[in-house]
């Protein structure tokens, strides 16, 4: 009985001193779960899963926003209310959201689905359904600390009207592109599906509320833990997986409020060093270790010292579909005939396959102009490119400067000393098109600049400023997370 007490003392002080800790730091929290949707079979765990995260949130001191069951224009209107909840807080703000239902990807684009939605083809979600990317640039565009957003939504596509053309899963999206400051966690790896579990919540869900709790545990840390206890709970068939540009430390829990640190992250292991770092240990271990870490370079190591079951063909799937997911966001930034008939070739047969070739054939007459800006070349001073004139035209005459003649300058006799008053009606002289201005006894002569003439052929324009979005495809201007897609 005493030890029961003692426990519960000790975690009610683990919650007192972890929201005492963080008070001075603002957090407002969106939680929404989709279980009823109208058309599709209902999803059981979603809406338990809003349920148990918000309670998580509240007791880490998140102003907690609690949502279910939402159709497309009271999903739109509540993202609209959250964003306006952040903005009020100020700029030292910590923003997450929490998703979970379904959740596909189109083209490359991927989309929340509200319950409402009954698509007939893939033109219909689009226009019922909530983008990924508008999120993003929506929470982007608020002044705020730290973004955090958790989606347990990569369950697989309902839809039988289109789920034969569309890929598996999420696609992957790099928040290293856009503003720093941000975290986006799925539930699974991108391009794989999520499993919604046969408990009273998912697997990604009942991962995150143990490991969400334990006290002093940054959230990358939180977030591993979590990959393995999903990894193994569900024998290697769901990993979750995040992107993050984060630059602020976060905890859900903290006992004493610690200085920022200066120490660096750990510098990440290349394949060599995690083949030797790997060399030797149990596989099961060496398993643990590489889905705990989560990278590409990890996985190769593994794949390479481990060829046999049960860990190997996972990890290597894991891999296989990670390059391909790498390759198609790749062809999806650059938008263009060519560089989706590049990943045609490198994967012929794939779930991507029917939507690459779509993309490709409606891109088929477009002309490829996307280049490759290079880094310094956004770093040019703003009076350094004022400066510059059109490449397509002749270079401007510089300002030359003339020196007067002694014999030009004449003394202009008054009015009375004319021999002869001026005539009327007389022809005009001709005005001069040259502009004469005097400073210090010197004439300079200032031309008109000559008028281009537009050479033939496409004009490439560069759009300037990510304004902390994501610029994909051949249009980066304006800071817009994702693609443009140029649909007819």
């Amino acid at each position: 009985m005493r030890r029961a007490m003692l426990t519960t003392a000790a975690l009610a002080a683990t919650v007192l001193f972890g929201a005492a800790a963080v008070a001075a730091e603002t957090r407002v929290a969106l939680v929404i779960g989709q279980s009823a949707y109208r058309a599709v079979p209902p999803l059981p765990n979603p809406v338990n899963d809003a349920k148990a995260i918000g309670t998580l949130l509240g007791d880490a001191g998140f102003e907690v926003i609690e949502a279910t069951d939402l159709g497309q224009n009271e999903l739109r209107a509540k993202l609209g209310d959250f964003a306006a909840a952040v903005a009020s807080k100020g700029p030292d703000t910590v923003a997450l959201m929490f998703y979970a239902g379904h959740g596909i990807q189109v083209d490359g684009e991927n989309y929340l689905i509200p319950v409402d939605v009954d698509p007939k083809r893939e033109a219909d979600i689009p226009l019922q359904a909530v983008r990924l990317n508008d999120v993003l640039n929506t929470l982007s565009s608020v002044p705020s600390k730290t973004r955090i957003i958790m989606l347990d939504a990569c369950r697989n596509n309902p839809f039988p009207s289109i789920n034969k053309t569309t890929g598996q899963g999420l696609a992957l999206v790099d928040t290293k592109s856009g503003a720093p400051g941000t975290l986006l966690s799925y539930s699974t790896s991108p391009g794989a599906e999520a499993e919604d579990g046969n408990g009273t919540n998912s697997p990604y869900t009942t991962a995150l509320l143990k490991a969400g709790r334990e006290n002093g545990l940054k959230i990358e840390d939180t977030l591993k833990r979590v990959r393995l206890a999903v990894n193994q709970a569900t024998e290697g068939r769901q990993t979750p997986w995040e992107s993050s540009s984060l630059v602020d430390d976060f905890q859900f829990f903290t006992v004493t409020a610690a200085a920022p640190s200066d120490s660096e992250a750990p510098k990440p292991r290349t394949v060599e060093e995690w083949r030797g770092f790997l060399k030797g240990k149990p596989v099961d271990q060496a398993n643990a270790l590489i889905v705990s870490d989560g990278s590409a370079d990890a996985y190769e190591a593994f794949v390479s010292l481990y060829a046999e079951p049960p860990f190997a063909p996972d990890a290597k799937r894991w891999l296989d579909r990670h390059r391909r997911m790498q390759a198609w966001n790749r062809a999806v930034l650059v938008n263009t005939g060519s560089a989706y008939t590049a990943f045609l070739a490198e994967y012929p047969a794939s779930d991507l396959t029917a939507t690459a070739r779509k993309l490709a054939e409606r891109l088929r007459n477009r002309p490829d102009t996307a280049v490759a800006v290079p880094t310094a070349a956004l770093a040019t001073p703003v009076a350094a490119a004022a400066a510059l004139t059109c490449p397509c035209g002749p270079t401007p005459p510089a300002l030359q400067k003339v020196e007067p003649k002694k014999t030009d300058v004449k003394k202009t006799k008054s009015r009375a000393e004319r021999d002869d008053p001026p005539k009327r009606g007389g022809k005009k002289a001709s005005r001069s098109r040259v502009y004469v201005e005097e400073e210090d006894d010197d004439v300079v002569e200032v031309r008109r600049p000559p008028i281009y003439a537009v050479p033939p052929g496409p004009v490439i324009q560069f759009g300037g400023g990510f304004r902390g979005g994501y610029g994909g495809g051949p249009s980066r201007g304006g800071g817009s997370y994702g693609p443009s897609r140029g649909r007819y």
